[in-house]
């Protein structure tokens, strides 16, 4: 709704188009529940957002600029409930457009995310701020920020062609990767995983994979990453919403159409020379799905993935990750070292994974107190419960046996 509304009224009303839109929900919410839902709610949501924003835009100067299409959507609305002249392929093209709008190089890199989390994805200022490790203040200067550069630099609602395509492109991809893992691995609420983001990521990911726009090897290695990850949810969590780790989860409730879409883009993703970021974490998605069990998992591989990976991202969550399956091929203790060496490791000592892997491996070399000390940190910087549960499951235990040895 946000981008139709947009691509009618001008970038110009972004905001304009976010208040409308979140206003029409909310009277929604006072009227249905008396009146009965419409025969078409997503048409009524349409019309009552689009009539408010024509409210505001009657009284703007620039109105006449905009009154011809104002003019045609009043005449040809008349009663009927539906939403004229927006055919699906219209909607997706529209959807596509503000994914382009949103990463245009105008906008700095760290708002280009933040604004399309928030626009196209409804996320509030809080959740992108979790997401990426900051305040909301943070955010909402960047959002501001941004809107306010769209509106100066007079940006058009379209979607670019040639070397600016490609630019953009990237940016693009980096909104729908962020948008999948926080779905994937919420970084607050009640639930581990939020299947509907998961849903919604893949749902534009392909949009963008089938339009010549997007038709990109990297492209299909994201959407590849995305499906390969999201067939193990059904695994990933107890049937109570506890977390489940990877040697333990029941491979059977795998989704394996979903593995074998994951793997169809995976191949698509290889028709190019270039190899991405997505393409290799996809390939680390893939050797997990292709193993009938834990123990048959080629960790060696995995790991050599890893390394190209940290060639192309030397980020401190990459090396961390990496970490992991060292440990599976030399052990705990190259894998400590190893974290010990990681480059810009200081702005690890928030994340909770960072101490909940080391309590793992100090854990797994009998350094029993030390590996409380980590997993005491990881369960106060915890967000989700699960993560919380299955900490405290670990701490305990852990404390248990460190008593038992001093006996």
């Amino acid at each position: 709704m946000v981008a139709i509304l947009t691509g009618i009224f001008g970038l110009e009303h972004l905001t304009l188009a976010e208040d409308v839109v979140q206003e029409a929900m909310a009277r929604a919410l006072q009227t249905w529940p008396f009146y009965g839902v419409p025969k078409n709610p997503s048409a009524w949501l349409m019309r009552a957002a689009r009539n408010l924003a024509l409210d505001v835009v009657r009284r703007e100067k620039n109105f006449r600029e905009k009154e011809p299409e104002i003019t045609r959507l009043i005449e040809e609305d008349g009663p009927a409930p539906a939403v004229p002249h927006l055919s699906e392929q219209e909607i997706t093209d529209d959807r596509l457009r503000m994914m382009f709008v949103c990463s245009h190089p105008v906008i700095p890199p760290e708002a280009q995310v933040a604004l399309a989390l928030k626009t196209l994805c409804g996320f509030s200022v809080t959740e992108i701020a979790r997401a990426f490790l900051t305040t909301d203040a943070v955010i909402a200067k960047r959002l501001t920020r941004a809107k306010q550069k769209l509106r100066d630099e007079k940006i058009v609602f379209e979607i670019p062609v040639g070397e600016e395509l490609a630019r953009r492109l990237d940016g693009v991809l980096q909104s729908l990767y962020f948008l999948f893992n926080e779905g994937y691995k919420a970084s607050g609420g009640d639930k581990l995983i939020r299947e509907d983001i998961c849903e919604e990521a893949i749902r534009l990911t392909t949009l963008l994979a089938e339009h010549h726009a997007g038709n990109q090897p990297r492209t299909h290695a994201l959407l590849a990453l995305m499906l390969l990850n999201a067939s193990r949810n059904p695994a990933r969590v107890d049937d109570e919403g506890n977390l489940l780790l990877l040697r333990r989860q029941d491979r059977t409730k795998w989704d394996r159409t979903m593995i074998a879409k994951g793997m169809f883009h995976l191949m698509r993703s290889g028709m190019g020379s270039e190899l991405s970021e997505y393409h290799l974490q996809a390939g680390i998605a893939a050797c997990h799905c292709a193993a009938a069990d834990y123990e048959s998992t080629e960790w060696g591989q995995i790991l050599a993935l890893y390394d190209a990976l940290y060639k192309l991202d030397r980020s401190p969550v990459v090396a961390l990750n990496r970490a992991v399956a060292l440990a599976e091929v030399e052990g705990p203790e190259a894998a400590i070292a190893s974290i010990n060496a990681i480059e810009g490791r200081d702005s690890l000592e928030a994340y909770y994974l960072y101490h909940a892997v080391l309590g793992e491996f100090e854990s797994q070399l009998n350094r029993l107190p030390v590996a409380a000390v980590h997993y005491r940190r990881a369960l106060e910087l915890a967000e989700i419960k699960s993560e919380q549960v299955f900490l405290t499951e670990k701490l305990t235990k852990c404390e248990e046996n460190a008593l038992e040895s001093m006996n």
